[in-house]
């Protein structure tokens, strides 16, 4: 037994005085009314929503207290919803309950004209008093004498939408079923004001963090302190809000290490690294007047600093997208995740329109005995017949169902603590029950063809979606026993070493992007992430020990300790930084999972 030192809330202090930043409507109010003293006759007061924010909310909250002379909801502009669905149906798939086609929309186009000219006259014709704009658009209104920017992470987004508390941009399908409502904005929504924000954070007077996750307030930062909060992180090492959520075969392990809540009947998933969906914690000032808990979009941190974060070479290559993903896969006192695979890079360009595809591995955090790993087909594997049994395990009971015979056709290898299975993209695979899975990929995460899913239930009750005509145009066929053991398990080399040190080369697969090195150590450990011109972001996790430091060689940022099975972020910019076990760790082994991109 040990004790949870997990940080389920990791957060940046910014150095700036804790007035940037205050929290529930009435301070939000009164730091508002500050900035519109002074401003003539007439001031504009814009607050651009993000897909999610709960709007109606905000702007009856914002004119009971500021009273203004005209209040407007920029969504009452919105095209009909008849012409934004036939709009967006293009990129939805169809009847395809998972998959689309990632949208280049951008926000405008979801504004009837008209109505759009017909509120910014209105505006035009108001020649005195404060004018409130709320909504999504708002900013299509009016640019704003003041502009606020209220933004929402897309974990939080995501749980509105089961709770039926928000609709997909442009309609009012409150209480669609949020499977589909996650696609929607998976494949359109999120992109479309991903693409309106970048410009308007630029320049925001004030941001509005409308997550509620941590007091339930809504928080108002003077949008200088947090750019200057995201170009801290930047410049440090940092970790991402982790989030957890149960699975159909999800396990009991994160709850015990992580000290999760115990009530819960699992915990399958758990987000510690995927910018695109996480969060970031800011807090401003110092001592007990420091506002904490500001929580915004990490994915602000990309789209704001990429070549600081990401370095030039693979900035150059993605473009502002965080391309390595970090996640837990708790089957210990669960269930074998879903037989799958990944699509080759061509196949996911020319049907979801993603320029990259999800090659991945899976690192052995920890595995009970009878642990396994399904990798790769077993020789001489017979690919119409083994399509005709997946076939056949999705019929109905009553037209020739039969049950997938995973162990007749894929590899079953066993699975301990500290292993390493690579799985470059149209590989088969599974993690079996009794493994704690650190998986290290590339981010494009929903990009999965379920192939069996030993005939159980989703957590809604119903049989989960499985995509044979997707997964047989992926799997690699020639992928037999003989190569994935020699490839793909533990192909882990010495690469270097020196006194309390020792780094191997654990992957990935010559035909993935990314480079995996594990560092065991007793002393310290030197790294370098090769610096903004020539380097890449290092992404990486504590896998063994219960606590390390990470530190500057020329003291550019705060020493930063990690715990067990933490992931943390060391930006290209920062470096040079050394490594050493801390705390309850000195002078025990520790041992690190890196993870960089290639060049």
């Amino acid at each position: 037994m040990r004790t949870p030192n997990y940080d389920k809330c990791p957060s940046i202090r910014i150095p700036v005085s804790p007035d940037a930043c205050v929290a529930g409507w009435e301070a939000i109010a009164g730091k508002l009314r500050l900035a519109l003293a002074n401003r003539g006759a007439r001031t504009v007061l814009t607050v651009e929503c993000y897909t999610g924010v709960l709007a109606a909310e905000v702007g009856e909250a914002l004119t009971a207290l500021l009273r203004p002379a005209l209040a407007i909801d920029s969504e009452v502009a919105f095209k009909s919803e008849a012409q934004v669905d036939a709009m967006v149906e293009p990129f939805l798939g169809g009847d395809d309950p998972v998959f689309g086609f990632l949208s280049g929309l951008t926000l405008p186009a979801f504004f009837d004209d008209a109505k759009l000219e017909h509120l910014k006259a209105g505006v035009a014709a108001q020649k005195e008093g404060l004018i409130l704009i709320v909504g999504i658009g708002a900013a299509l209104v009016h640019p704003g004498d003041i502009l606020v920017y209220a933004d929402l992470a897309r974990w939080e987004g995501q749980l509105r939408q089961r709770r039926s508390e928000v609709p997909n941009l442009g309609v009012s399908n409150h209480g669609f079923k949020a499977s589909l409502q996650y696609k929607r904005a998976y494949f359109i929504d999120w992109r479309v004001c991903d693409r309106f924000k970048r410009s308007l954070l630029a320049r925001a007077d004030f941001v509005l963090d409308t997550n509620y996750t941590y007091d339930r307030l809504p928080k108002l930062a003077d949008g200088a302190a947090v750019r200057a909060g995201l170009a801290e992180a930047a410049r440090q090492p940092f970790r991402v809000v982790p989030f957890f959520d149960p699975a159909p075969w999800g396990g009991q392990w994160m709850k015990e290490v992580f000290d999760l809540d115990p009530s819960k009947p699992n915990y399958g998933w758990c987000f510690d690294c995927v910018p695109e969906e996480n969060s970031l914690l800011l807090s401003f000032g110092e001592g007990p007047e420091a506002i904490a808990n500001f929580e915004i979009p990490s994915l602000n941190l990309v789209h704001s600093h990429p070549r600081e974060l990401l370095g030039d070479p693979v900035h150059a290559r993605f473009g502002a997208e965080f391309p390595i993903r970090f996640d837990f896969l708790d089957t210990i006192g669960g269930g074998h995740l879903s037989f799958q695979v990944h699509p080759l890079t061509e196949y996911i360009q020319q049907h979801f329109g993603m320029h990259y595809t999800q090659d991945e591995s899976y690192y052995m955090l920890d595995a009970v005995d009878g642990a396994c790993v399904y990798l790769g087909l077993k020789p001489g594997v017979d690919a119409a017949r083994m399509i005709e049994d997946l076939e056949q395990s999705q019929r109905p009971l009553d037209d020739g169902y039969q049950p997938f015979d995973a162990d007749l056709y894929s590899n079953r290898f066993p699975a301990k603590k500290h292993d390493h299975f690579l799985i470059p993209a149209g590989t088969v695979h599974c993690s079996g029950a009794g493994s704690m899975v650190l998986e290290i990929s590339a981010t494009p995460y929903i990009f999965t063809f379920k192939l069996w899913d030993w005939n159980r239930l989703g957590l809604d009750g119903k049989p989960r979606h499985c995509h044979i005509g997707h997964g047989q145009q992926a799997i690699q066929w020639d992928r037999d026993t003989e190569w994935t053991r020699k490839q793909l398990v533990n192909a882990v080399e010495v690469v270097a070493q020196g006194e309390g040190w020792l780094e191997e080369r654990t992957g990935l697969h010559e035909r993935e992007f990314i480079e995996t090195r594990r560092h065991w150590f007793t002393g310290m450990v030197t790294h370098d992430t090769g610096g903004i011109l020539k380097g890449s972001v290092h992404v990486l996790n504590l896998v063994e020990g219960e606590e390390a430091i990470v530190e500057s060689p020329g003291h550019a940022f705060a020493p930063f300790v990690v715990h067990y099975a933490e992931t943390f972020i060391i930006p290209a910019q920062v470096g040079p930084y050394t490594i050493r076990p801390h705390g309850p760790s000195a002078g025990n082994k520790c041992a690190t999972m890196l993870a960089y991109v290639r060049h």
